[in-house]
């Protein structure tokens, strides 16, 4: 890529940012907070609530339904400090406010099980959970709106989270604690979605840009282990995405325009009781790449929305829908160099689609909640190759896929004396369908993968929590239990084999000073792409190798300490091994070891006996207000290793050793804010390619590229990569409309990543490639191309709210 050429694009942007950022004074507006404060366990509202915007003096009080009022607010990011006689003080999350759209706030707050003789109660910004007491960490609304680095892409935001690493080839991979992409489930709203990227894996989580509109987003957790009994399917983490809701008001509009799409959303009411928020976003990514002679053309379109309606007083029901349109075309244009017409070789022509749609309808009960949630999910992934790009020659891959899924979820929350209790289960139909040809060269000759597949699946899960409070409310004690299994094979089909026990415990040692721990096993499926895989007999040859279930046992403990209301403080040592992960017949390599790109993982022969393990250590500060920056930082020393076929431990992929984040964010006069990240990872390894396999023509002509040597698996490590990003952010405030203007700078000291050294085609003076004669073999010359990543990348962005 022409980083260069990207620079130069966006100088004009660049100049007209600073020419707004000088524009002379205006008259700042003021800002509305309308909402409501109720009873978490029966939604009841609360009268006589004393709420107080966080760091300064100005209060309301709610009425007799619990609603409140504050106006002439002063824009930007605020808090609500919120208590009542008989309930926990609470802070809320944090909130915009502007002059354009009223913020709308519903805080919940629980009742107090122990009255203490405390005079007076400090609240930590921090809130905990006694279900996780490790491995939980939140981001509010500032840090991901203000991201550096990011630009408002909520899938790289989570990349600054401890414990995750990060890779500089423009991927999204979520890689957590050393697990694979793999790993990870991702929740909406409470309804899960597989996908989170546009251009998607297929069978892991990674791609280029964040399906998620960052408009819609209030918060996010990431449990990286501890994870509740009511979310299954993962090993290395959950997130849970939370959004927010509409404006109740008046309707309201937003543009914005960032570095490489243009989304519009509009908020507002539906009626008395319903609000909705709905956004469109489309890249002009391929306009760039056009013009700046990119081998290929990236479009990608994205849809979310969500409606939420209180139904009644004592039920309330959301809908939320998430979807992708995605075209990755060729430039057969742009072929003037080698490097050009090495891309143009290999790459594939890709389309995808995909979407969720899901309702949660949530009822109140004296006793506690029910909860049921309803959702459907579907991915289409499309691939094919003509060789030389030919149109009207044979395709080497056609490849066509489907991944759908319709979900049912209940739970059920209650006291019991002095226990919470939350239970409940599932049930999912799923279908994956398949249509693949694919020429592959294999064994020293030319191959054929051709084969079809329709597989319906029906599965189901029963799920359980039991919390209590213990020795004057210092203890606290948390046990899970879940099951899941599906209709695939006799394997799968009985709870019993995927038992997933999960314990929890938090000891208080002294106000604001935690021991902490969790065990537990966890399970998770295979991908569709494995599961589904046939061979030319047209058999499921994974269903007859046995496949099952894949299990990680997680060990977790840590201290945590909160030396005052705005810092806190942690340390934890983890441990986690895999049974049962796919291993490749072809390759002798486990999958989870993999590194992962673009297009399908897990679609080969495999046998359920890979095993692994990553471990290691997290350190995390994290101060709200440490000389008026707000700072995050994080170092995880972390292990990931796999077992060969020869039941020796090696490095996976994911095995970067060392993980540093930084983060801090500012507020300035005058409605400026500043904000800086700086990344380390550690040198993740790598497989050679096998240069005498790569040059025989039959075989390069297949693929396009050099074909990596298994027998040195992970053998070469990369160096270390690390990277300083800054952004400066200015909003305006005026009389109908909000405008926030930011500029976002990566890679601010040119920091070049070494990659895996590529392959390519050694050239005549003609410009074709040179063809050697061996032994009967023909075979191509090659020869290698350093691969260094990297260049400081500007990027402005417009927000502009009415």
């Amino acid at each position: 890529m022409d980083s260069s050429k990207i620079q130069n694009f966006t100088l004009t942007n660049i100049l007209l940012l600073i020419v707004l950022l000088l524009a002379g004074p205006v008259i700042a507006q003021q800002g509305t907070i309308r909402g409501r404060v109720y009873d978490e366990k029966t939604n009841e509202g609360l009268p006589f609530v004393n709420l107080v915007i966080e760091g300064t003096n100005i209060g309301s009080t709610t009425d007799l339904e619990g609603n409140f009022l504050f106006t002439g607010v002063k824009p930007g990011f605020v808090r609500l400090r919120v208590s009542s006689v008989g309930y926990d003080t609470r802070l809320s999350p944090e909130f915009m406010v502007t002059n354009t759209r009223t913020a709308n706030i519903d805080i919940g707050l629980q009742e107090k099980s122990l009255e203490l003789d405390v005079v007076e109660v400090l609240v930590s910004q921090f809130e905990r959970s006694e279900e996780s007491p490790v491995s939980l960490r939140r981001l509010g609304i500032r840090e991901i709106e203000r991201s550096p680095g990011s630009n408002r892409d909520i899938s790289k935001v989570i990349q600054g989270l401890p414990g995750v690493a990060f890779t500089p080839a423009f991927r999204n991979d979520v890689i957590v604690r050393g697990g694979g992409p793999f790993e990870n489930s991702f929740f909406l709203d409470g309804v899960e979605i597989p996908n989170i990227n546009h251009f998607a894996t297929q069978g892991a989580s990674g791609g280029p840009v964040g399906i998620i509109n960052t408009d819609f987003i209030r918060e996010v957790e990431m449990y990286s282990g501890a994870f509740p009994a009511n979310r299954g399917d993962a090993m290395s983490s959950v997130f849970e995405f939370r959004q927010i809701n509409g404006n109740s008001d008046k309707l309201s509009f937003q543009t914005t325009v960032g570095a490489s799409d243009l989304a519009v959303t509009a908020d507002g009411p539906l009626g008395p009781n319903t609000t909705f928020i709905a956004s469109a976003r489309r890249s002009y990514l391929q306009f760039v790449f056009s013009v700046v002679g990119l081998p290929f053309l990236p479009t990608y379109n994205g849809f979310q929305f969500k409606t939420n309606t209180r139904v009644s007083d004592n039920s309330t029901l959301t809908v939320t829908g998430i979807g992708a349109i995605d075209l990755f075309d060729l430039n057969l244009d742009a072929n003037e160099t080698e490097e050009q017409r090495f891309i143009l070789d290999f790459l594939p022509v890709n389309e995808q689609w995909n979407y969720a749609l899901g309702a949660v309808y949530r009822r109140f009960k004296t006793n506690g909640t029910e909860t049921f949630v309803l959702s459907r999910n579907m991915l289409r992934n499309m691939a094919y190759k003509h060789p030389n790009n030919i149109d009207s020659l044979p395709r080497t891959l056609d490849y066509t896929s489907d991944e759908i899924e319709n979900k049912f979820r209940y739970e059920r929350s209650l006291p019991l004396g002095d226990y919470q209790l939350n239970i409940g289960g599932g049930g999912e139909y799923a279908r994956y369908k398949n249509q693949t040809f694919q020429e592959i060269f294999f064994n020293n000759q030319i191959d054929t993968l051709n084969y079809q597949t329709d597989l319906e699946l029906f599965k189901w899960s029963l799920f359980g929590q039991i919390t209590r409070r213990l020795l004057d409310e210092r203890l606290s004690l948390s046990l899970g239990l879940r099951s899941d299994a599906n209709s695939y094979s006799s394997q799968m089909t009985n709870l019993l084999d995927q038992l997933s026990p999960r314990f929890s415990a938090s000891y208080k040692v002294r106000d604001g000073l935690y021991l902490n721990f969790n065990t537990g096993r966890y399970y998770q499926l295979p991908a569709y792409t494995t599961m589904g895989f046939r061979n030319n007999a047209n058999v499921l040859v994974n269903k007859e190798n046995g496949l099952s279930y894949i299990s990680s046992d997680h060990l977790v403990a840590g201290i945590e300490l909160l030396p005052d209301r705005n810092s806190k403080l942690s340390l934890e040592g983890f441990y986690k091994l895999y049974n049962s992960y796919p291993f490749s017949v072809n390759d002798s390599v486990a999958l989870g070891s993999l590194s992962a790109d673009f297009g399908v993982v897990g679609n080969e022969e495999v046998v359920s006996t890979g095993e692994g393990r990553a471990y290691g250590a997290e350190l995390f500060y994290r101060n709200q207000d440490l000389g008026k920056w707000n700072i995050i930082l994080s170092y995880t020393l972390v292990r990931s290793e796999f077992k060969d076929i020869r039941s020796e431990f090696i490095s996976s992929a994911w095995d970067n050793r060392h993980i540093v984040n930084i983060t801090g964010l500012r507020d300035l006069p005058n409605n400026w804010e500043v904000g800086f990240k700086w990344r380390y990872s550690g040198g993740s390894p790598y497989t050679p390619y096998d240069r005498e396999l790569s040059s025989r023509v039959d075989a390069w002509n297949l693929q396009g590229m050099a074909y990596l040597d298994y027998s040195r698996f992970n053998s070469e490590r990369l160096a270390g990569f690390h990277q300083l990003d800054v952004r400066v952010d200015k909003q305006f405030f005026l009389n109908n409309f909000s405008l926030m203007l930011y500029l976002d700078v990566q890679n601010v000291y040119n920091f070049k990543a070494s990659q895996p050294p590529n392959f390519i085609l050694e050239e005549d003076d003609s410009g074709n490639p040179v063809i050697m004669d061996e032994d009967g073999v023909k075979r191509y010359r090659l020869k290698e191309l350093e691969n260094n990543i990297g260049s400081v990348l500007p990027s402005v962005g417009i927000i502009f709210i009415f």
